[in-house]
């Protein structure tokens, strides 16, 4: 009997174990057709019915000078925004906007809206007509190809769209299109995204009218915006850059750049220069908010997370009211030039002003004339280049001792060079013995010919070919570059030209090249390389941004400042200390000396300046197409002052000044921008003082 008993109890586990594997059998496959055949389904569902959270932009940042001036600011304005949901269908924002365009106007909508807009309303308002678009015995011909539904569909509408004939479209009439206008702005945004319906011109009415209807409005908004103002209209504009508008949002060709940033398409970023170049400093913070939505993926309503903070601000090395002076005296410099009738060719000037000592930018200015008005064109200190003629021969002479062909106080003849198969090569008169001195107060191209024949391991005999070793390009370009010439500058900003190089290495492009008619710089590298010899030897690269600081307190002045950008020194020139001293002479005399060919505009300044002029012979490459490649001068003049502790230097380049005998402009504006900055000193120092003194008797 015992043994029958136990011969049961196995049987009866057996079946249990059989039913229990039957049933995980049974789970594990339903598992498996909800993860596998209804999982996509499933997850879509979740996304639709769950909270999402969305960032908002917040405004930019602000751009002072270096005196705490506002340069650009965020001026608010009243906005109406439509967030659409994920299950949003056309025919629904049709109806928004439909009433939306009760309460609203759309300026220019005709302009605004496009051909594909307007078919897309037609299908939507004619659906009878559009259906017939498309026969029935062709959606039968889709379907036995056998294609899905949403393929049939998506082949159907468009050749629905193809089939839209003019006569169909003038059925839309004019108060229509505003109602298409708005809605392709609600439509341009992504799911769950604010997107601007209206930010430019909304007046009181239309934003009070707009939130009082808001429960008839699903998805509208009223909140605020804003838009970048340059407080000084179009000074240094050009430099500042500029901002995409809010229907351009974030450039295609950088997406993926700031998508991994947690931006979003259509946010408003720094397109050019200084905007762009300290995008995600002056971007900000975004604000965060929760769109509350139900089961069909509606939003019920939406809660704040957090608020966000505006983009830090900027403090530019740039002097904003010197800034201002030094356009005002090119554009009235250009006039008078004009005036003169032997400047056809003239349209344009730059003018760079750094203190040579930090590289730091004071004033970056540049103007254009276009059809009789003048455009910022301050960027063209970098990325337009010149041949900048005698301005240049400090280098030349700088090689010529660090090579050893000359030493301080080394003597040459001032001679007419006949070099045969070559036009007569001279300077603007003849000299006689001279040292480097002379040479560069009176701007000798003798003098720098016979250094670079030297320098290229050739002998100069009359009437005879010139023969010199090719190297010595390479040589007299390698010593230009330590001071910042044919070599781009370092400056804080995008898009920097590094200058053009002549492609020859014929012996009579060598001597060009010395008195700086042959290679070309940008206005920038002319004002590094008159620096780095004002200073002594360091080339410095030029800042234009000084500090980054937290959002303002009070909204005038900066706030905490984050960071500091100090001087860089990119290197210092490969030489002695006396062969930059005389070169420092040289520039004095040029000034401050009887015969200095800038002596009669400098000699009476009490701040005692030194530099160099340039004259170089070129040919017109501008905009006027019929005058291209007549021959023509560019002018151009550096310096520093005081010459004995340079607080401010300065690099000057007027392209196509004259046809003719040179009027001086380069030197005049010389002088006016130095009196210039003398003048805001001399006041800036008097008010501390005055400031100074109050504060004491107060005490």
């Amino acid at each position: 009997m015992k043994r029958k008993k136990r011969a049961q109890v196995p049987i009866r586990l057996n079946i249990l174990f059989f039913f229990v594997f039957l049933l995980f059998s049974a789970l594990i496959l339903r598992l498996g057709v909800v993860q596998i055949v209804y999982g996509e389904d499933y997850r879509r569902e979740v996304e639709r019915t769950q909270d999402q959270i969305v960032s908002t932009p917040v405004p930019r940042g602000k751009i002072y000078d270096r005196f705490g001036q506002v340069i650009v600011d965020n001026t608010p304005q009243k906005a109406i925004t439509y967030t659409r949901s994920k299950t949003t269908q056309p025919e629904e924002i049709l109806e928004v906007a439909k009433k939306l365009a009760q309460y609203i106007d759309i300026p220019d909508a005709e302009e605004k809206v496009t051909e594909r807009d307007m078919k897309d309303y037609w299908i939507l308002t004619h659906p009878d007509e559009a259906k017939k678009k498309v026969s029935e015995r062709e959606r039968k011909a889709l379907a036995d190809q056998g294609l899905t539904q949403k393929e049939i569909d998506k082949k159907v509408y468009e050749w629905t769209l193809d089939r839209i004939t003019k006569q169909d479209l003038e059925q839309i009439s004019k108060a229509e299109l505003e109602v298409i206008a708005i809605k392709h702005e609600m439509e341009s945004g992504y799911a769950l995204t604010p997107q601007i319906v209206k930010s430019k011109g909304v007046t009181d009415r239309e934003y009070a009218v707009v939130s009082e209807h808001l429960s008839e409005l699903p998805g509208v908004n009223t909140t605020v915006d804003w838009e970048r103002k340059y407080i000084y209209d179009n000074t240094f504009r050009s430099v500042l850059g500029s901002v995409t508008e809010e229907d351009e949002g974030v450039p295609r060709e950088r997406l993926d750049h700031f998508l991994a940033r947690d931006y979003s398409r259509n946010d408003r970023v720094g397109k050019s220069y200084l905007e762009m170049q300290y995008e995600e400093v002056l971007h900000g913070k975004k604000a965060k908010v929760k769109n509350i939505v139900d089961k069909s993926g509606n939003i019920v309503s939406v809660e704040q997370v957090s608020p966000g903070e505006r983009g830090k601000d900027l403090v530019l090395t740039i002097d904003a009211e010197l800034q201002q002076k030094v356009e005002q005296i090119i554009q009235e410099e250009i006039l008078a030039t004009k005036r003169k009738g032997r400047s056809p060719l003239l349209d344009r000037a730059f003018v760079v002003m750094m203190n040579p000592k930090t590289g730091e930018v004071l004033a970056m200015a540049g103007k254009l004339l276009q059809d009789g008005k003048f455009v910022d064109f301050a960027i063209g200190n970098i990325t337009s280049a010149y041949a900048m003629g005698s301005a240049v021969k400090g280098a030349t002479v700088l090689t010529g001792f660090q090579t050893g062909v000359l030493h301080p106080n080394t003597y040459i003849r001032d001679e007419p060079l006949h070099i045969k198969g070559t036009p007569v090569k001279k300077s603007w008169k003849t000299m006689g013995t001279i040292n480097e001195l002379t040479a560069l107060k009176q701007s000798s191209n003798v003098y720098m010919f016979k250094t670079a024949i030297a320098i290229g391991g050739g002998t100069y005999r009359p009437n005879q070919s010139l023969k010199i070793n090719p190297d010595a390009f390479t040589t007299i370009r390698h010593y230009f570059s330590q001071f910042g010439l044919g070599v781009k500058t370092g400056i804080d900003l995008p898009n920097e030209l590094g200058g053009f190089q002549g492609q020859s290495t014929r012996g009579g492009f060598l001597l060009d090249l010395s008195i700086g008619q042959y290679d070309m710089y940008t206005p920038m590298q002319l004002a590094q390389y008159v620096s780095t010899i004002a200073n002594g030897g360091y080339r410095m690269k030029p800042l234009l941004v000084k500090e980054i600081r937290d959002p303002s307190i009070d909204g005038k002045t900066p706030g905490r400042t984050i960071q500091q950008f100090e001087p860089v020194v990119l290197n210092r020139v490969d030489m002695k200390t006396e062969y930059i001293q005389r070169v420092q002479e040289g520039f004095r005399r040029v000034m401050q000396e009887p015969g200095g060919t800038a002596y009669s505009y400098f000699a009476n300044a009490s701040y005692k300046p030194a530099g160099k002029t340039g004259t170089a012979e070129a040919f017109y490459d501008g905009p006027i197409k019929s005058r291209r490649n007549d021959p023509t001068y560019n002018l151009t003049l550096v310096g520093y002052a005081p010459y004995n502790d340079p607080q401010v230097s300065f690099a000057i380049v007027v392209p196509w000044a004259t046809q003719g005998d040179s009027d001086g402009i380069n030197n005049r504006i010389g002088r006016r921008i130095l009196d210039a900055y003398f003048d805001l000193k001399a006041k800036r120092t008097a008010g501390e003082t005055t400031a100074t003194d109050a504060e004491t008797n107060e005490q």
